[in-house]
């Protein structure tokens, strides 16, 4: 046993607050059921909470900010008040993170990158939180209507350098700033896994990267699985992932990919050390 590898990546345990997103189906759309979930994700050793209130599934219609803040806001402030987890706030609006961030979030995930509210990114410097700026073509009504791109992984690149200048120049400092290429937002089953094989040029931004692999339909389309059986080939995303250089990693099932990721980064580094008694 040489060291403790638990922290060469972080989990963002999923919290859906809401009636239609794809891969829970309202299942905690009621306040008690998404506190609780949450609490299991924490105990499964999540390092954030990804609490959102507005699907941004294919084909979503957008929610105003007042019917976001009351799914979302007394999960977050249980889960805050918890202390076992950082809460994240994931919205696109100014006016349900600040709130958010108020009731004890510490981490504000906007899928836009600040554009659909551009008052986010001076939000989020002055309250010196964490974020991350996700690429998404279009937008969830329209993403994937026909996605194109000159080359999927040098445009997501060039998109998150340039929203990565923008926060910075809102006063955002680069140690609190995660990117994350929209798997699944505006891509195809191509696209996806040319994103995923040349990660490391994403990487190379020098910015943690988030992958957020989990349970979306490209897997289904290469297994033939459901939206439920979809957890071993996230898994494989999530290693894949690790291997060409992402640390974050926003998932529904957090327990089996903490595992498959300890083991890949004992792997890896050679570095270990003992989390239970072996059976």
């Amino acid at each position: 046993m040489i060291a403790n590898v638990r922290s060469e990546f972080r989990l963002m345990g999923v919290v859906n607050v809401t009636p239609d997103s794809f891969s829970d189906g309202g299942a905690f759309l009621e306040t008690d059921a998404a506190i609780a979930q949450g609490r299991r994700l924490a105990a499964e050793g999540a390092d954030l909470l990804d609490i959102g209130g507005e699907s941004t599934r294919p084909g979503a219609q957008p929610v105003d900010a007042e019917q976001e803040l009351q799914r979302v806001l007394p999960v977050v402030t249980a889960l805050a008040g918890d202390g076992a987890a950082t809460v994240s706030i994931d919205t696109s609006k100014a006016a349900v993170a600040g709130v958010a961030l108020d009731a004890g979030a510490r981490y504000v995930n906007d899928v836009t990158a600040f554009r659909a509210d551009p008052g986010l990114a001076g939000l989020v410097a002055d309250r010196g939180v964490e974020c991350c700026l996700m690429h998404m073509l279009g937008e969830p009504r329209t993403m994937q209507d026909d996605p194109r791109y000159d080359d999927v992984v040098s445009d997501v690149k060039a998109f998150l350098e340039e929203r990565l200048a923008y926060a910075v120049d809102a006063g955002i400092q680069e140690r609190r700033i995660a990117l994350d290429p929209g798997i699944g937002f505006g891509k195809t089953v191509d696209h996806n896994l040319e994103l995923l094989r040349r990660l490391d040029e994403i990487v190379a931004l020098g910015q943690p990267v988030v992958i957020g692999t989990s349970r979306k339909s490209f897997l289904g389309r290469i297994t033939g699985r459901d939206v439920t059986e979809r957890g071993p080939a996230t898994l494989a995303t999530c290693v894949v992932g690790y291997l060409n250089g992402a640390r974050m990693f926003r998932v529904h099932e957090v327990a089996p990919t903490r595992d498959a990721l300890l083991v890949t980064a004992a792997t890896v580094t050679g570095r270990w050390s003992s989390t239970t008694t072996a059976r």
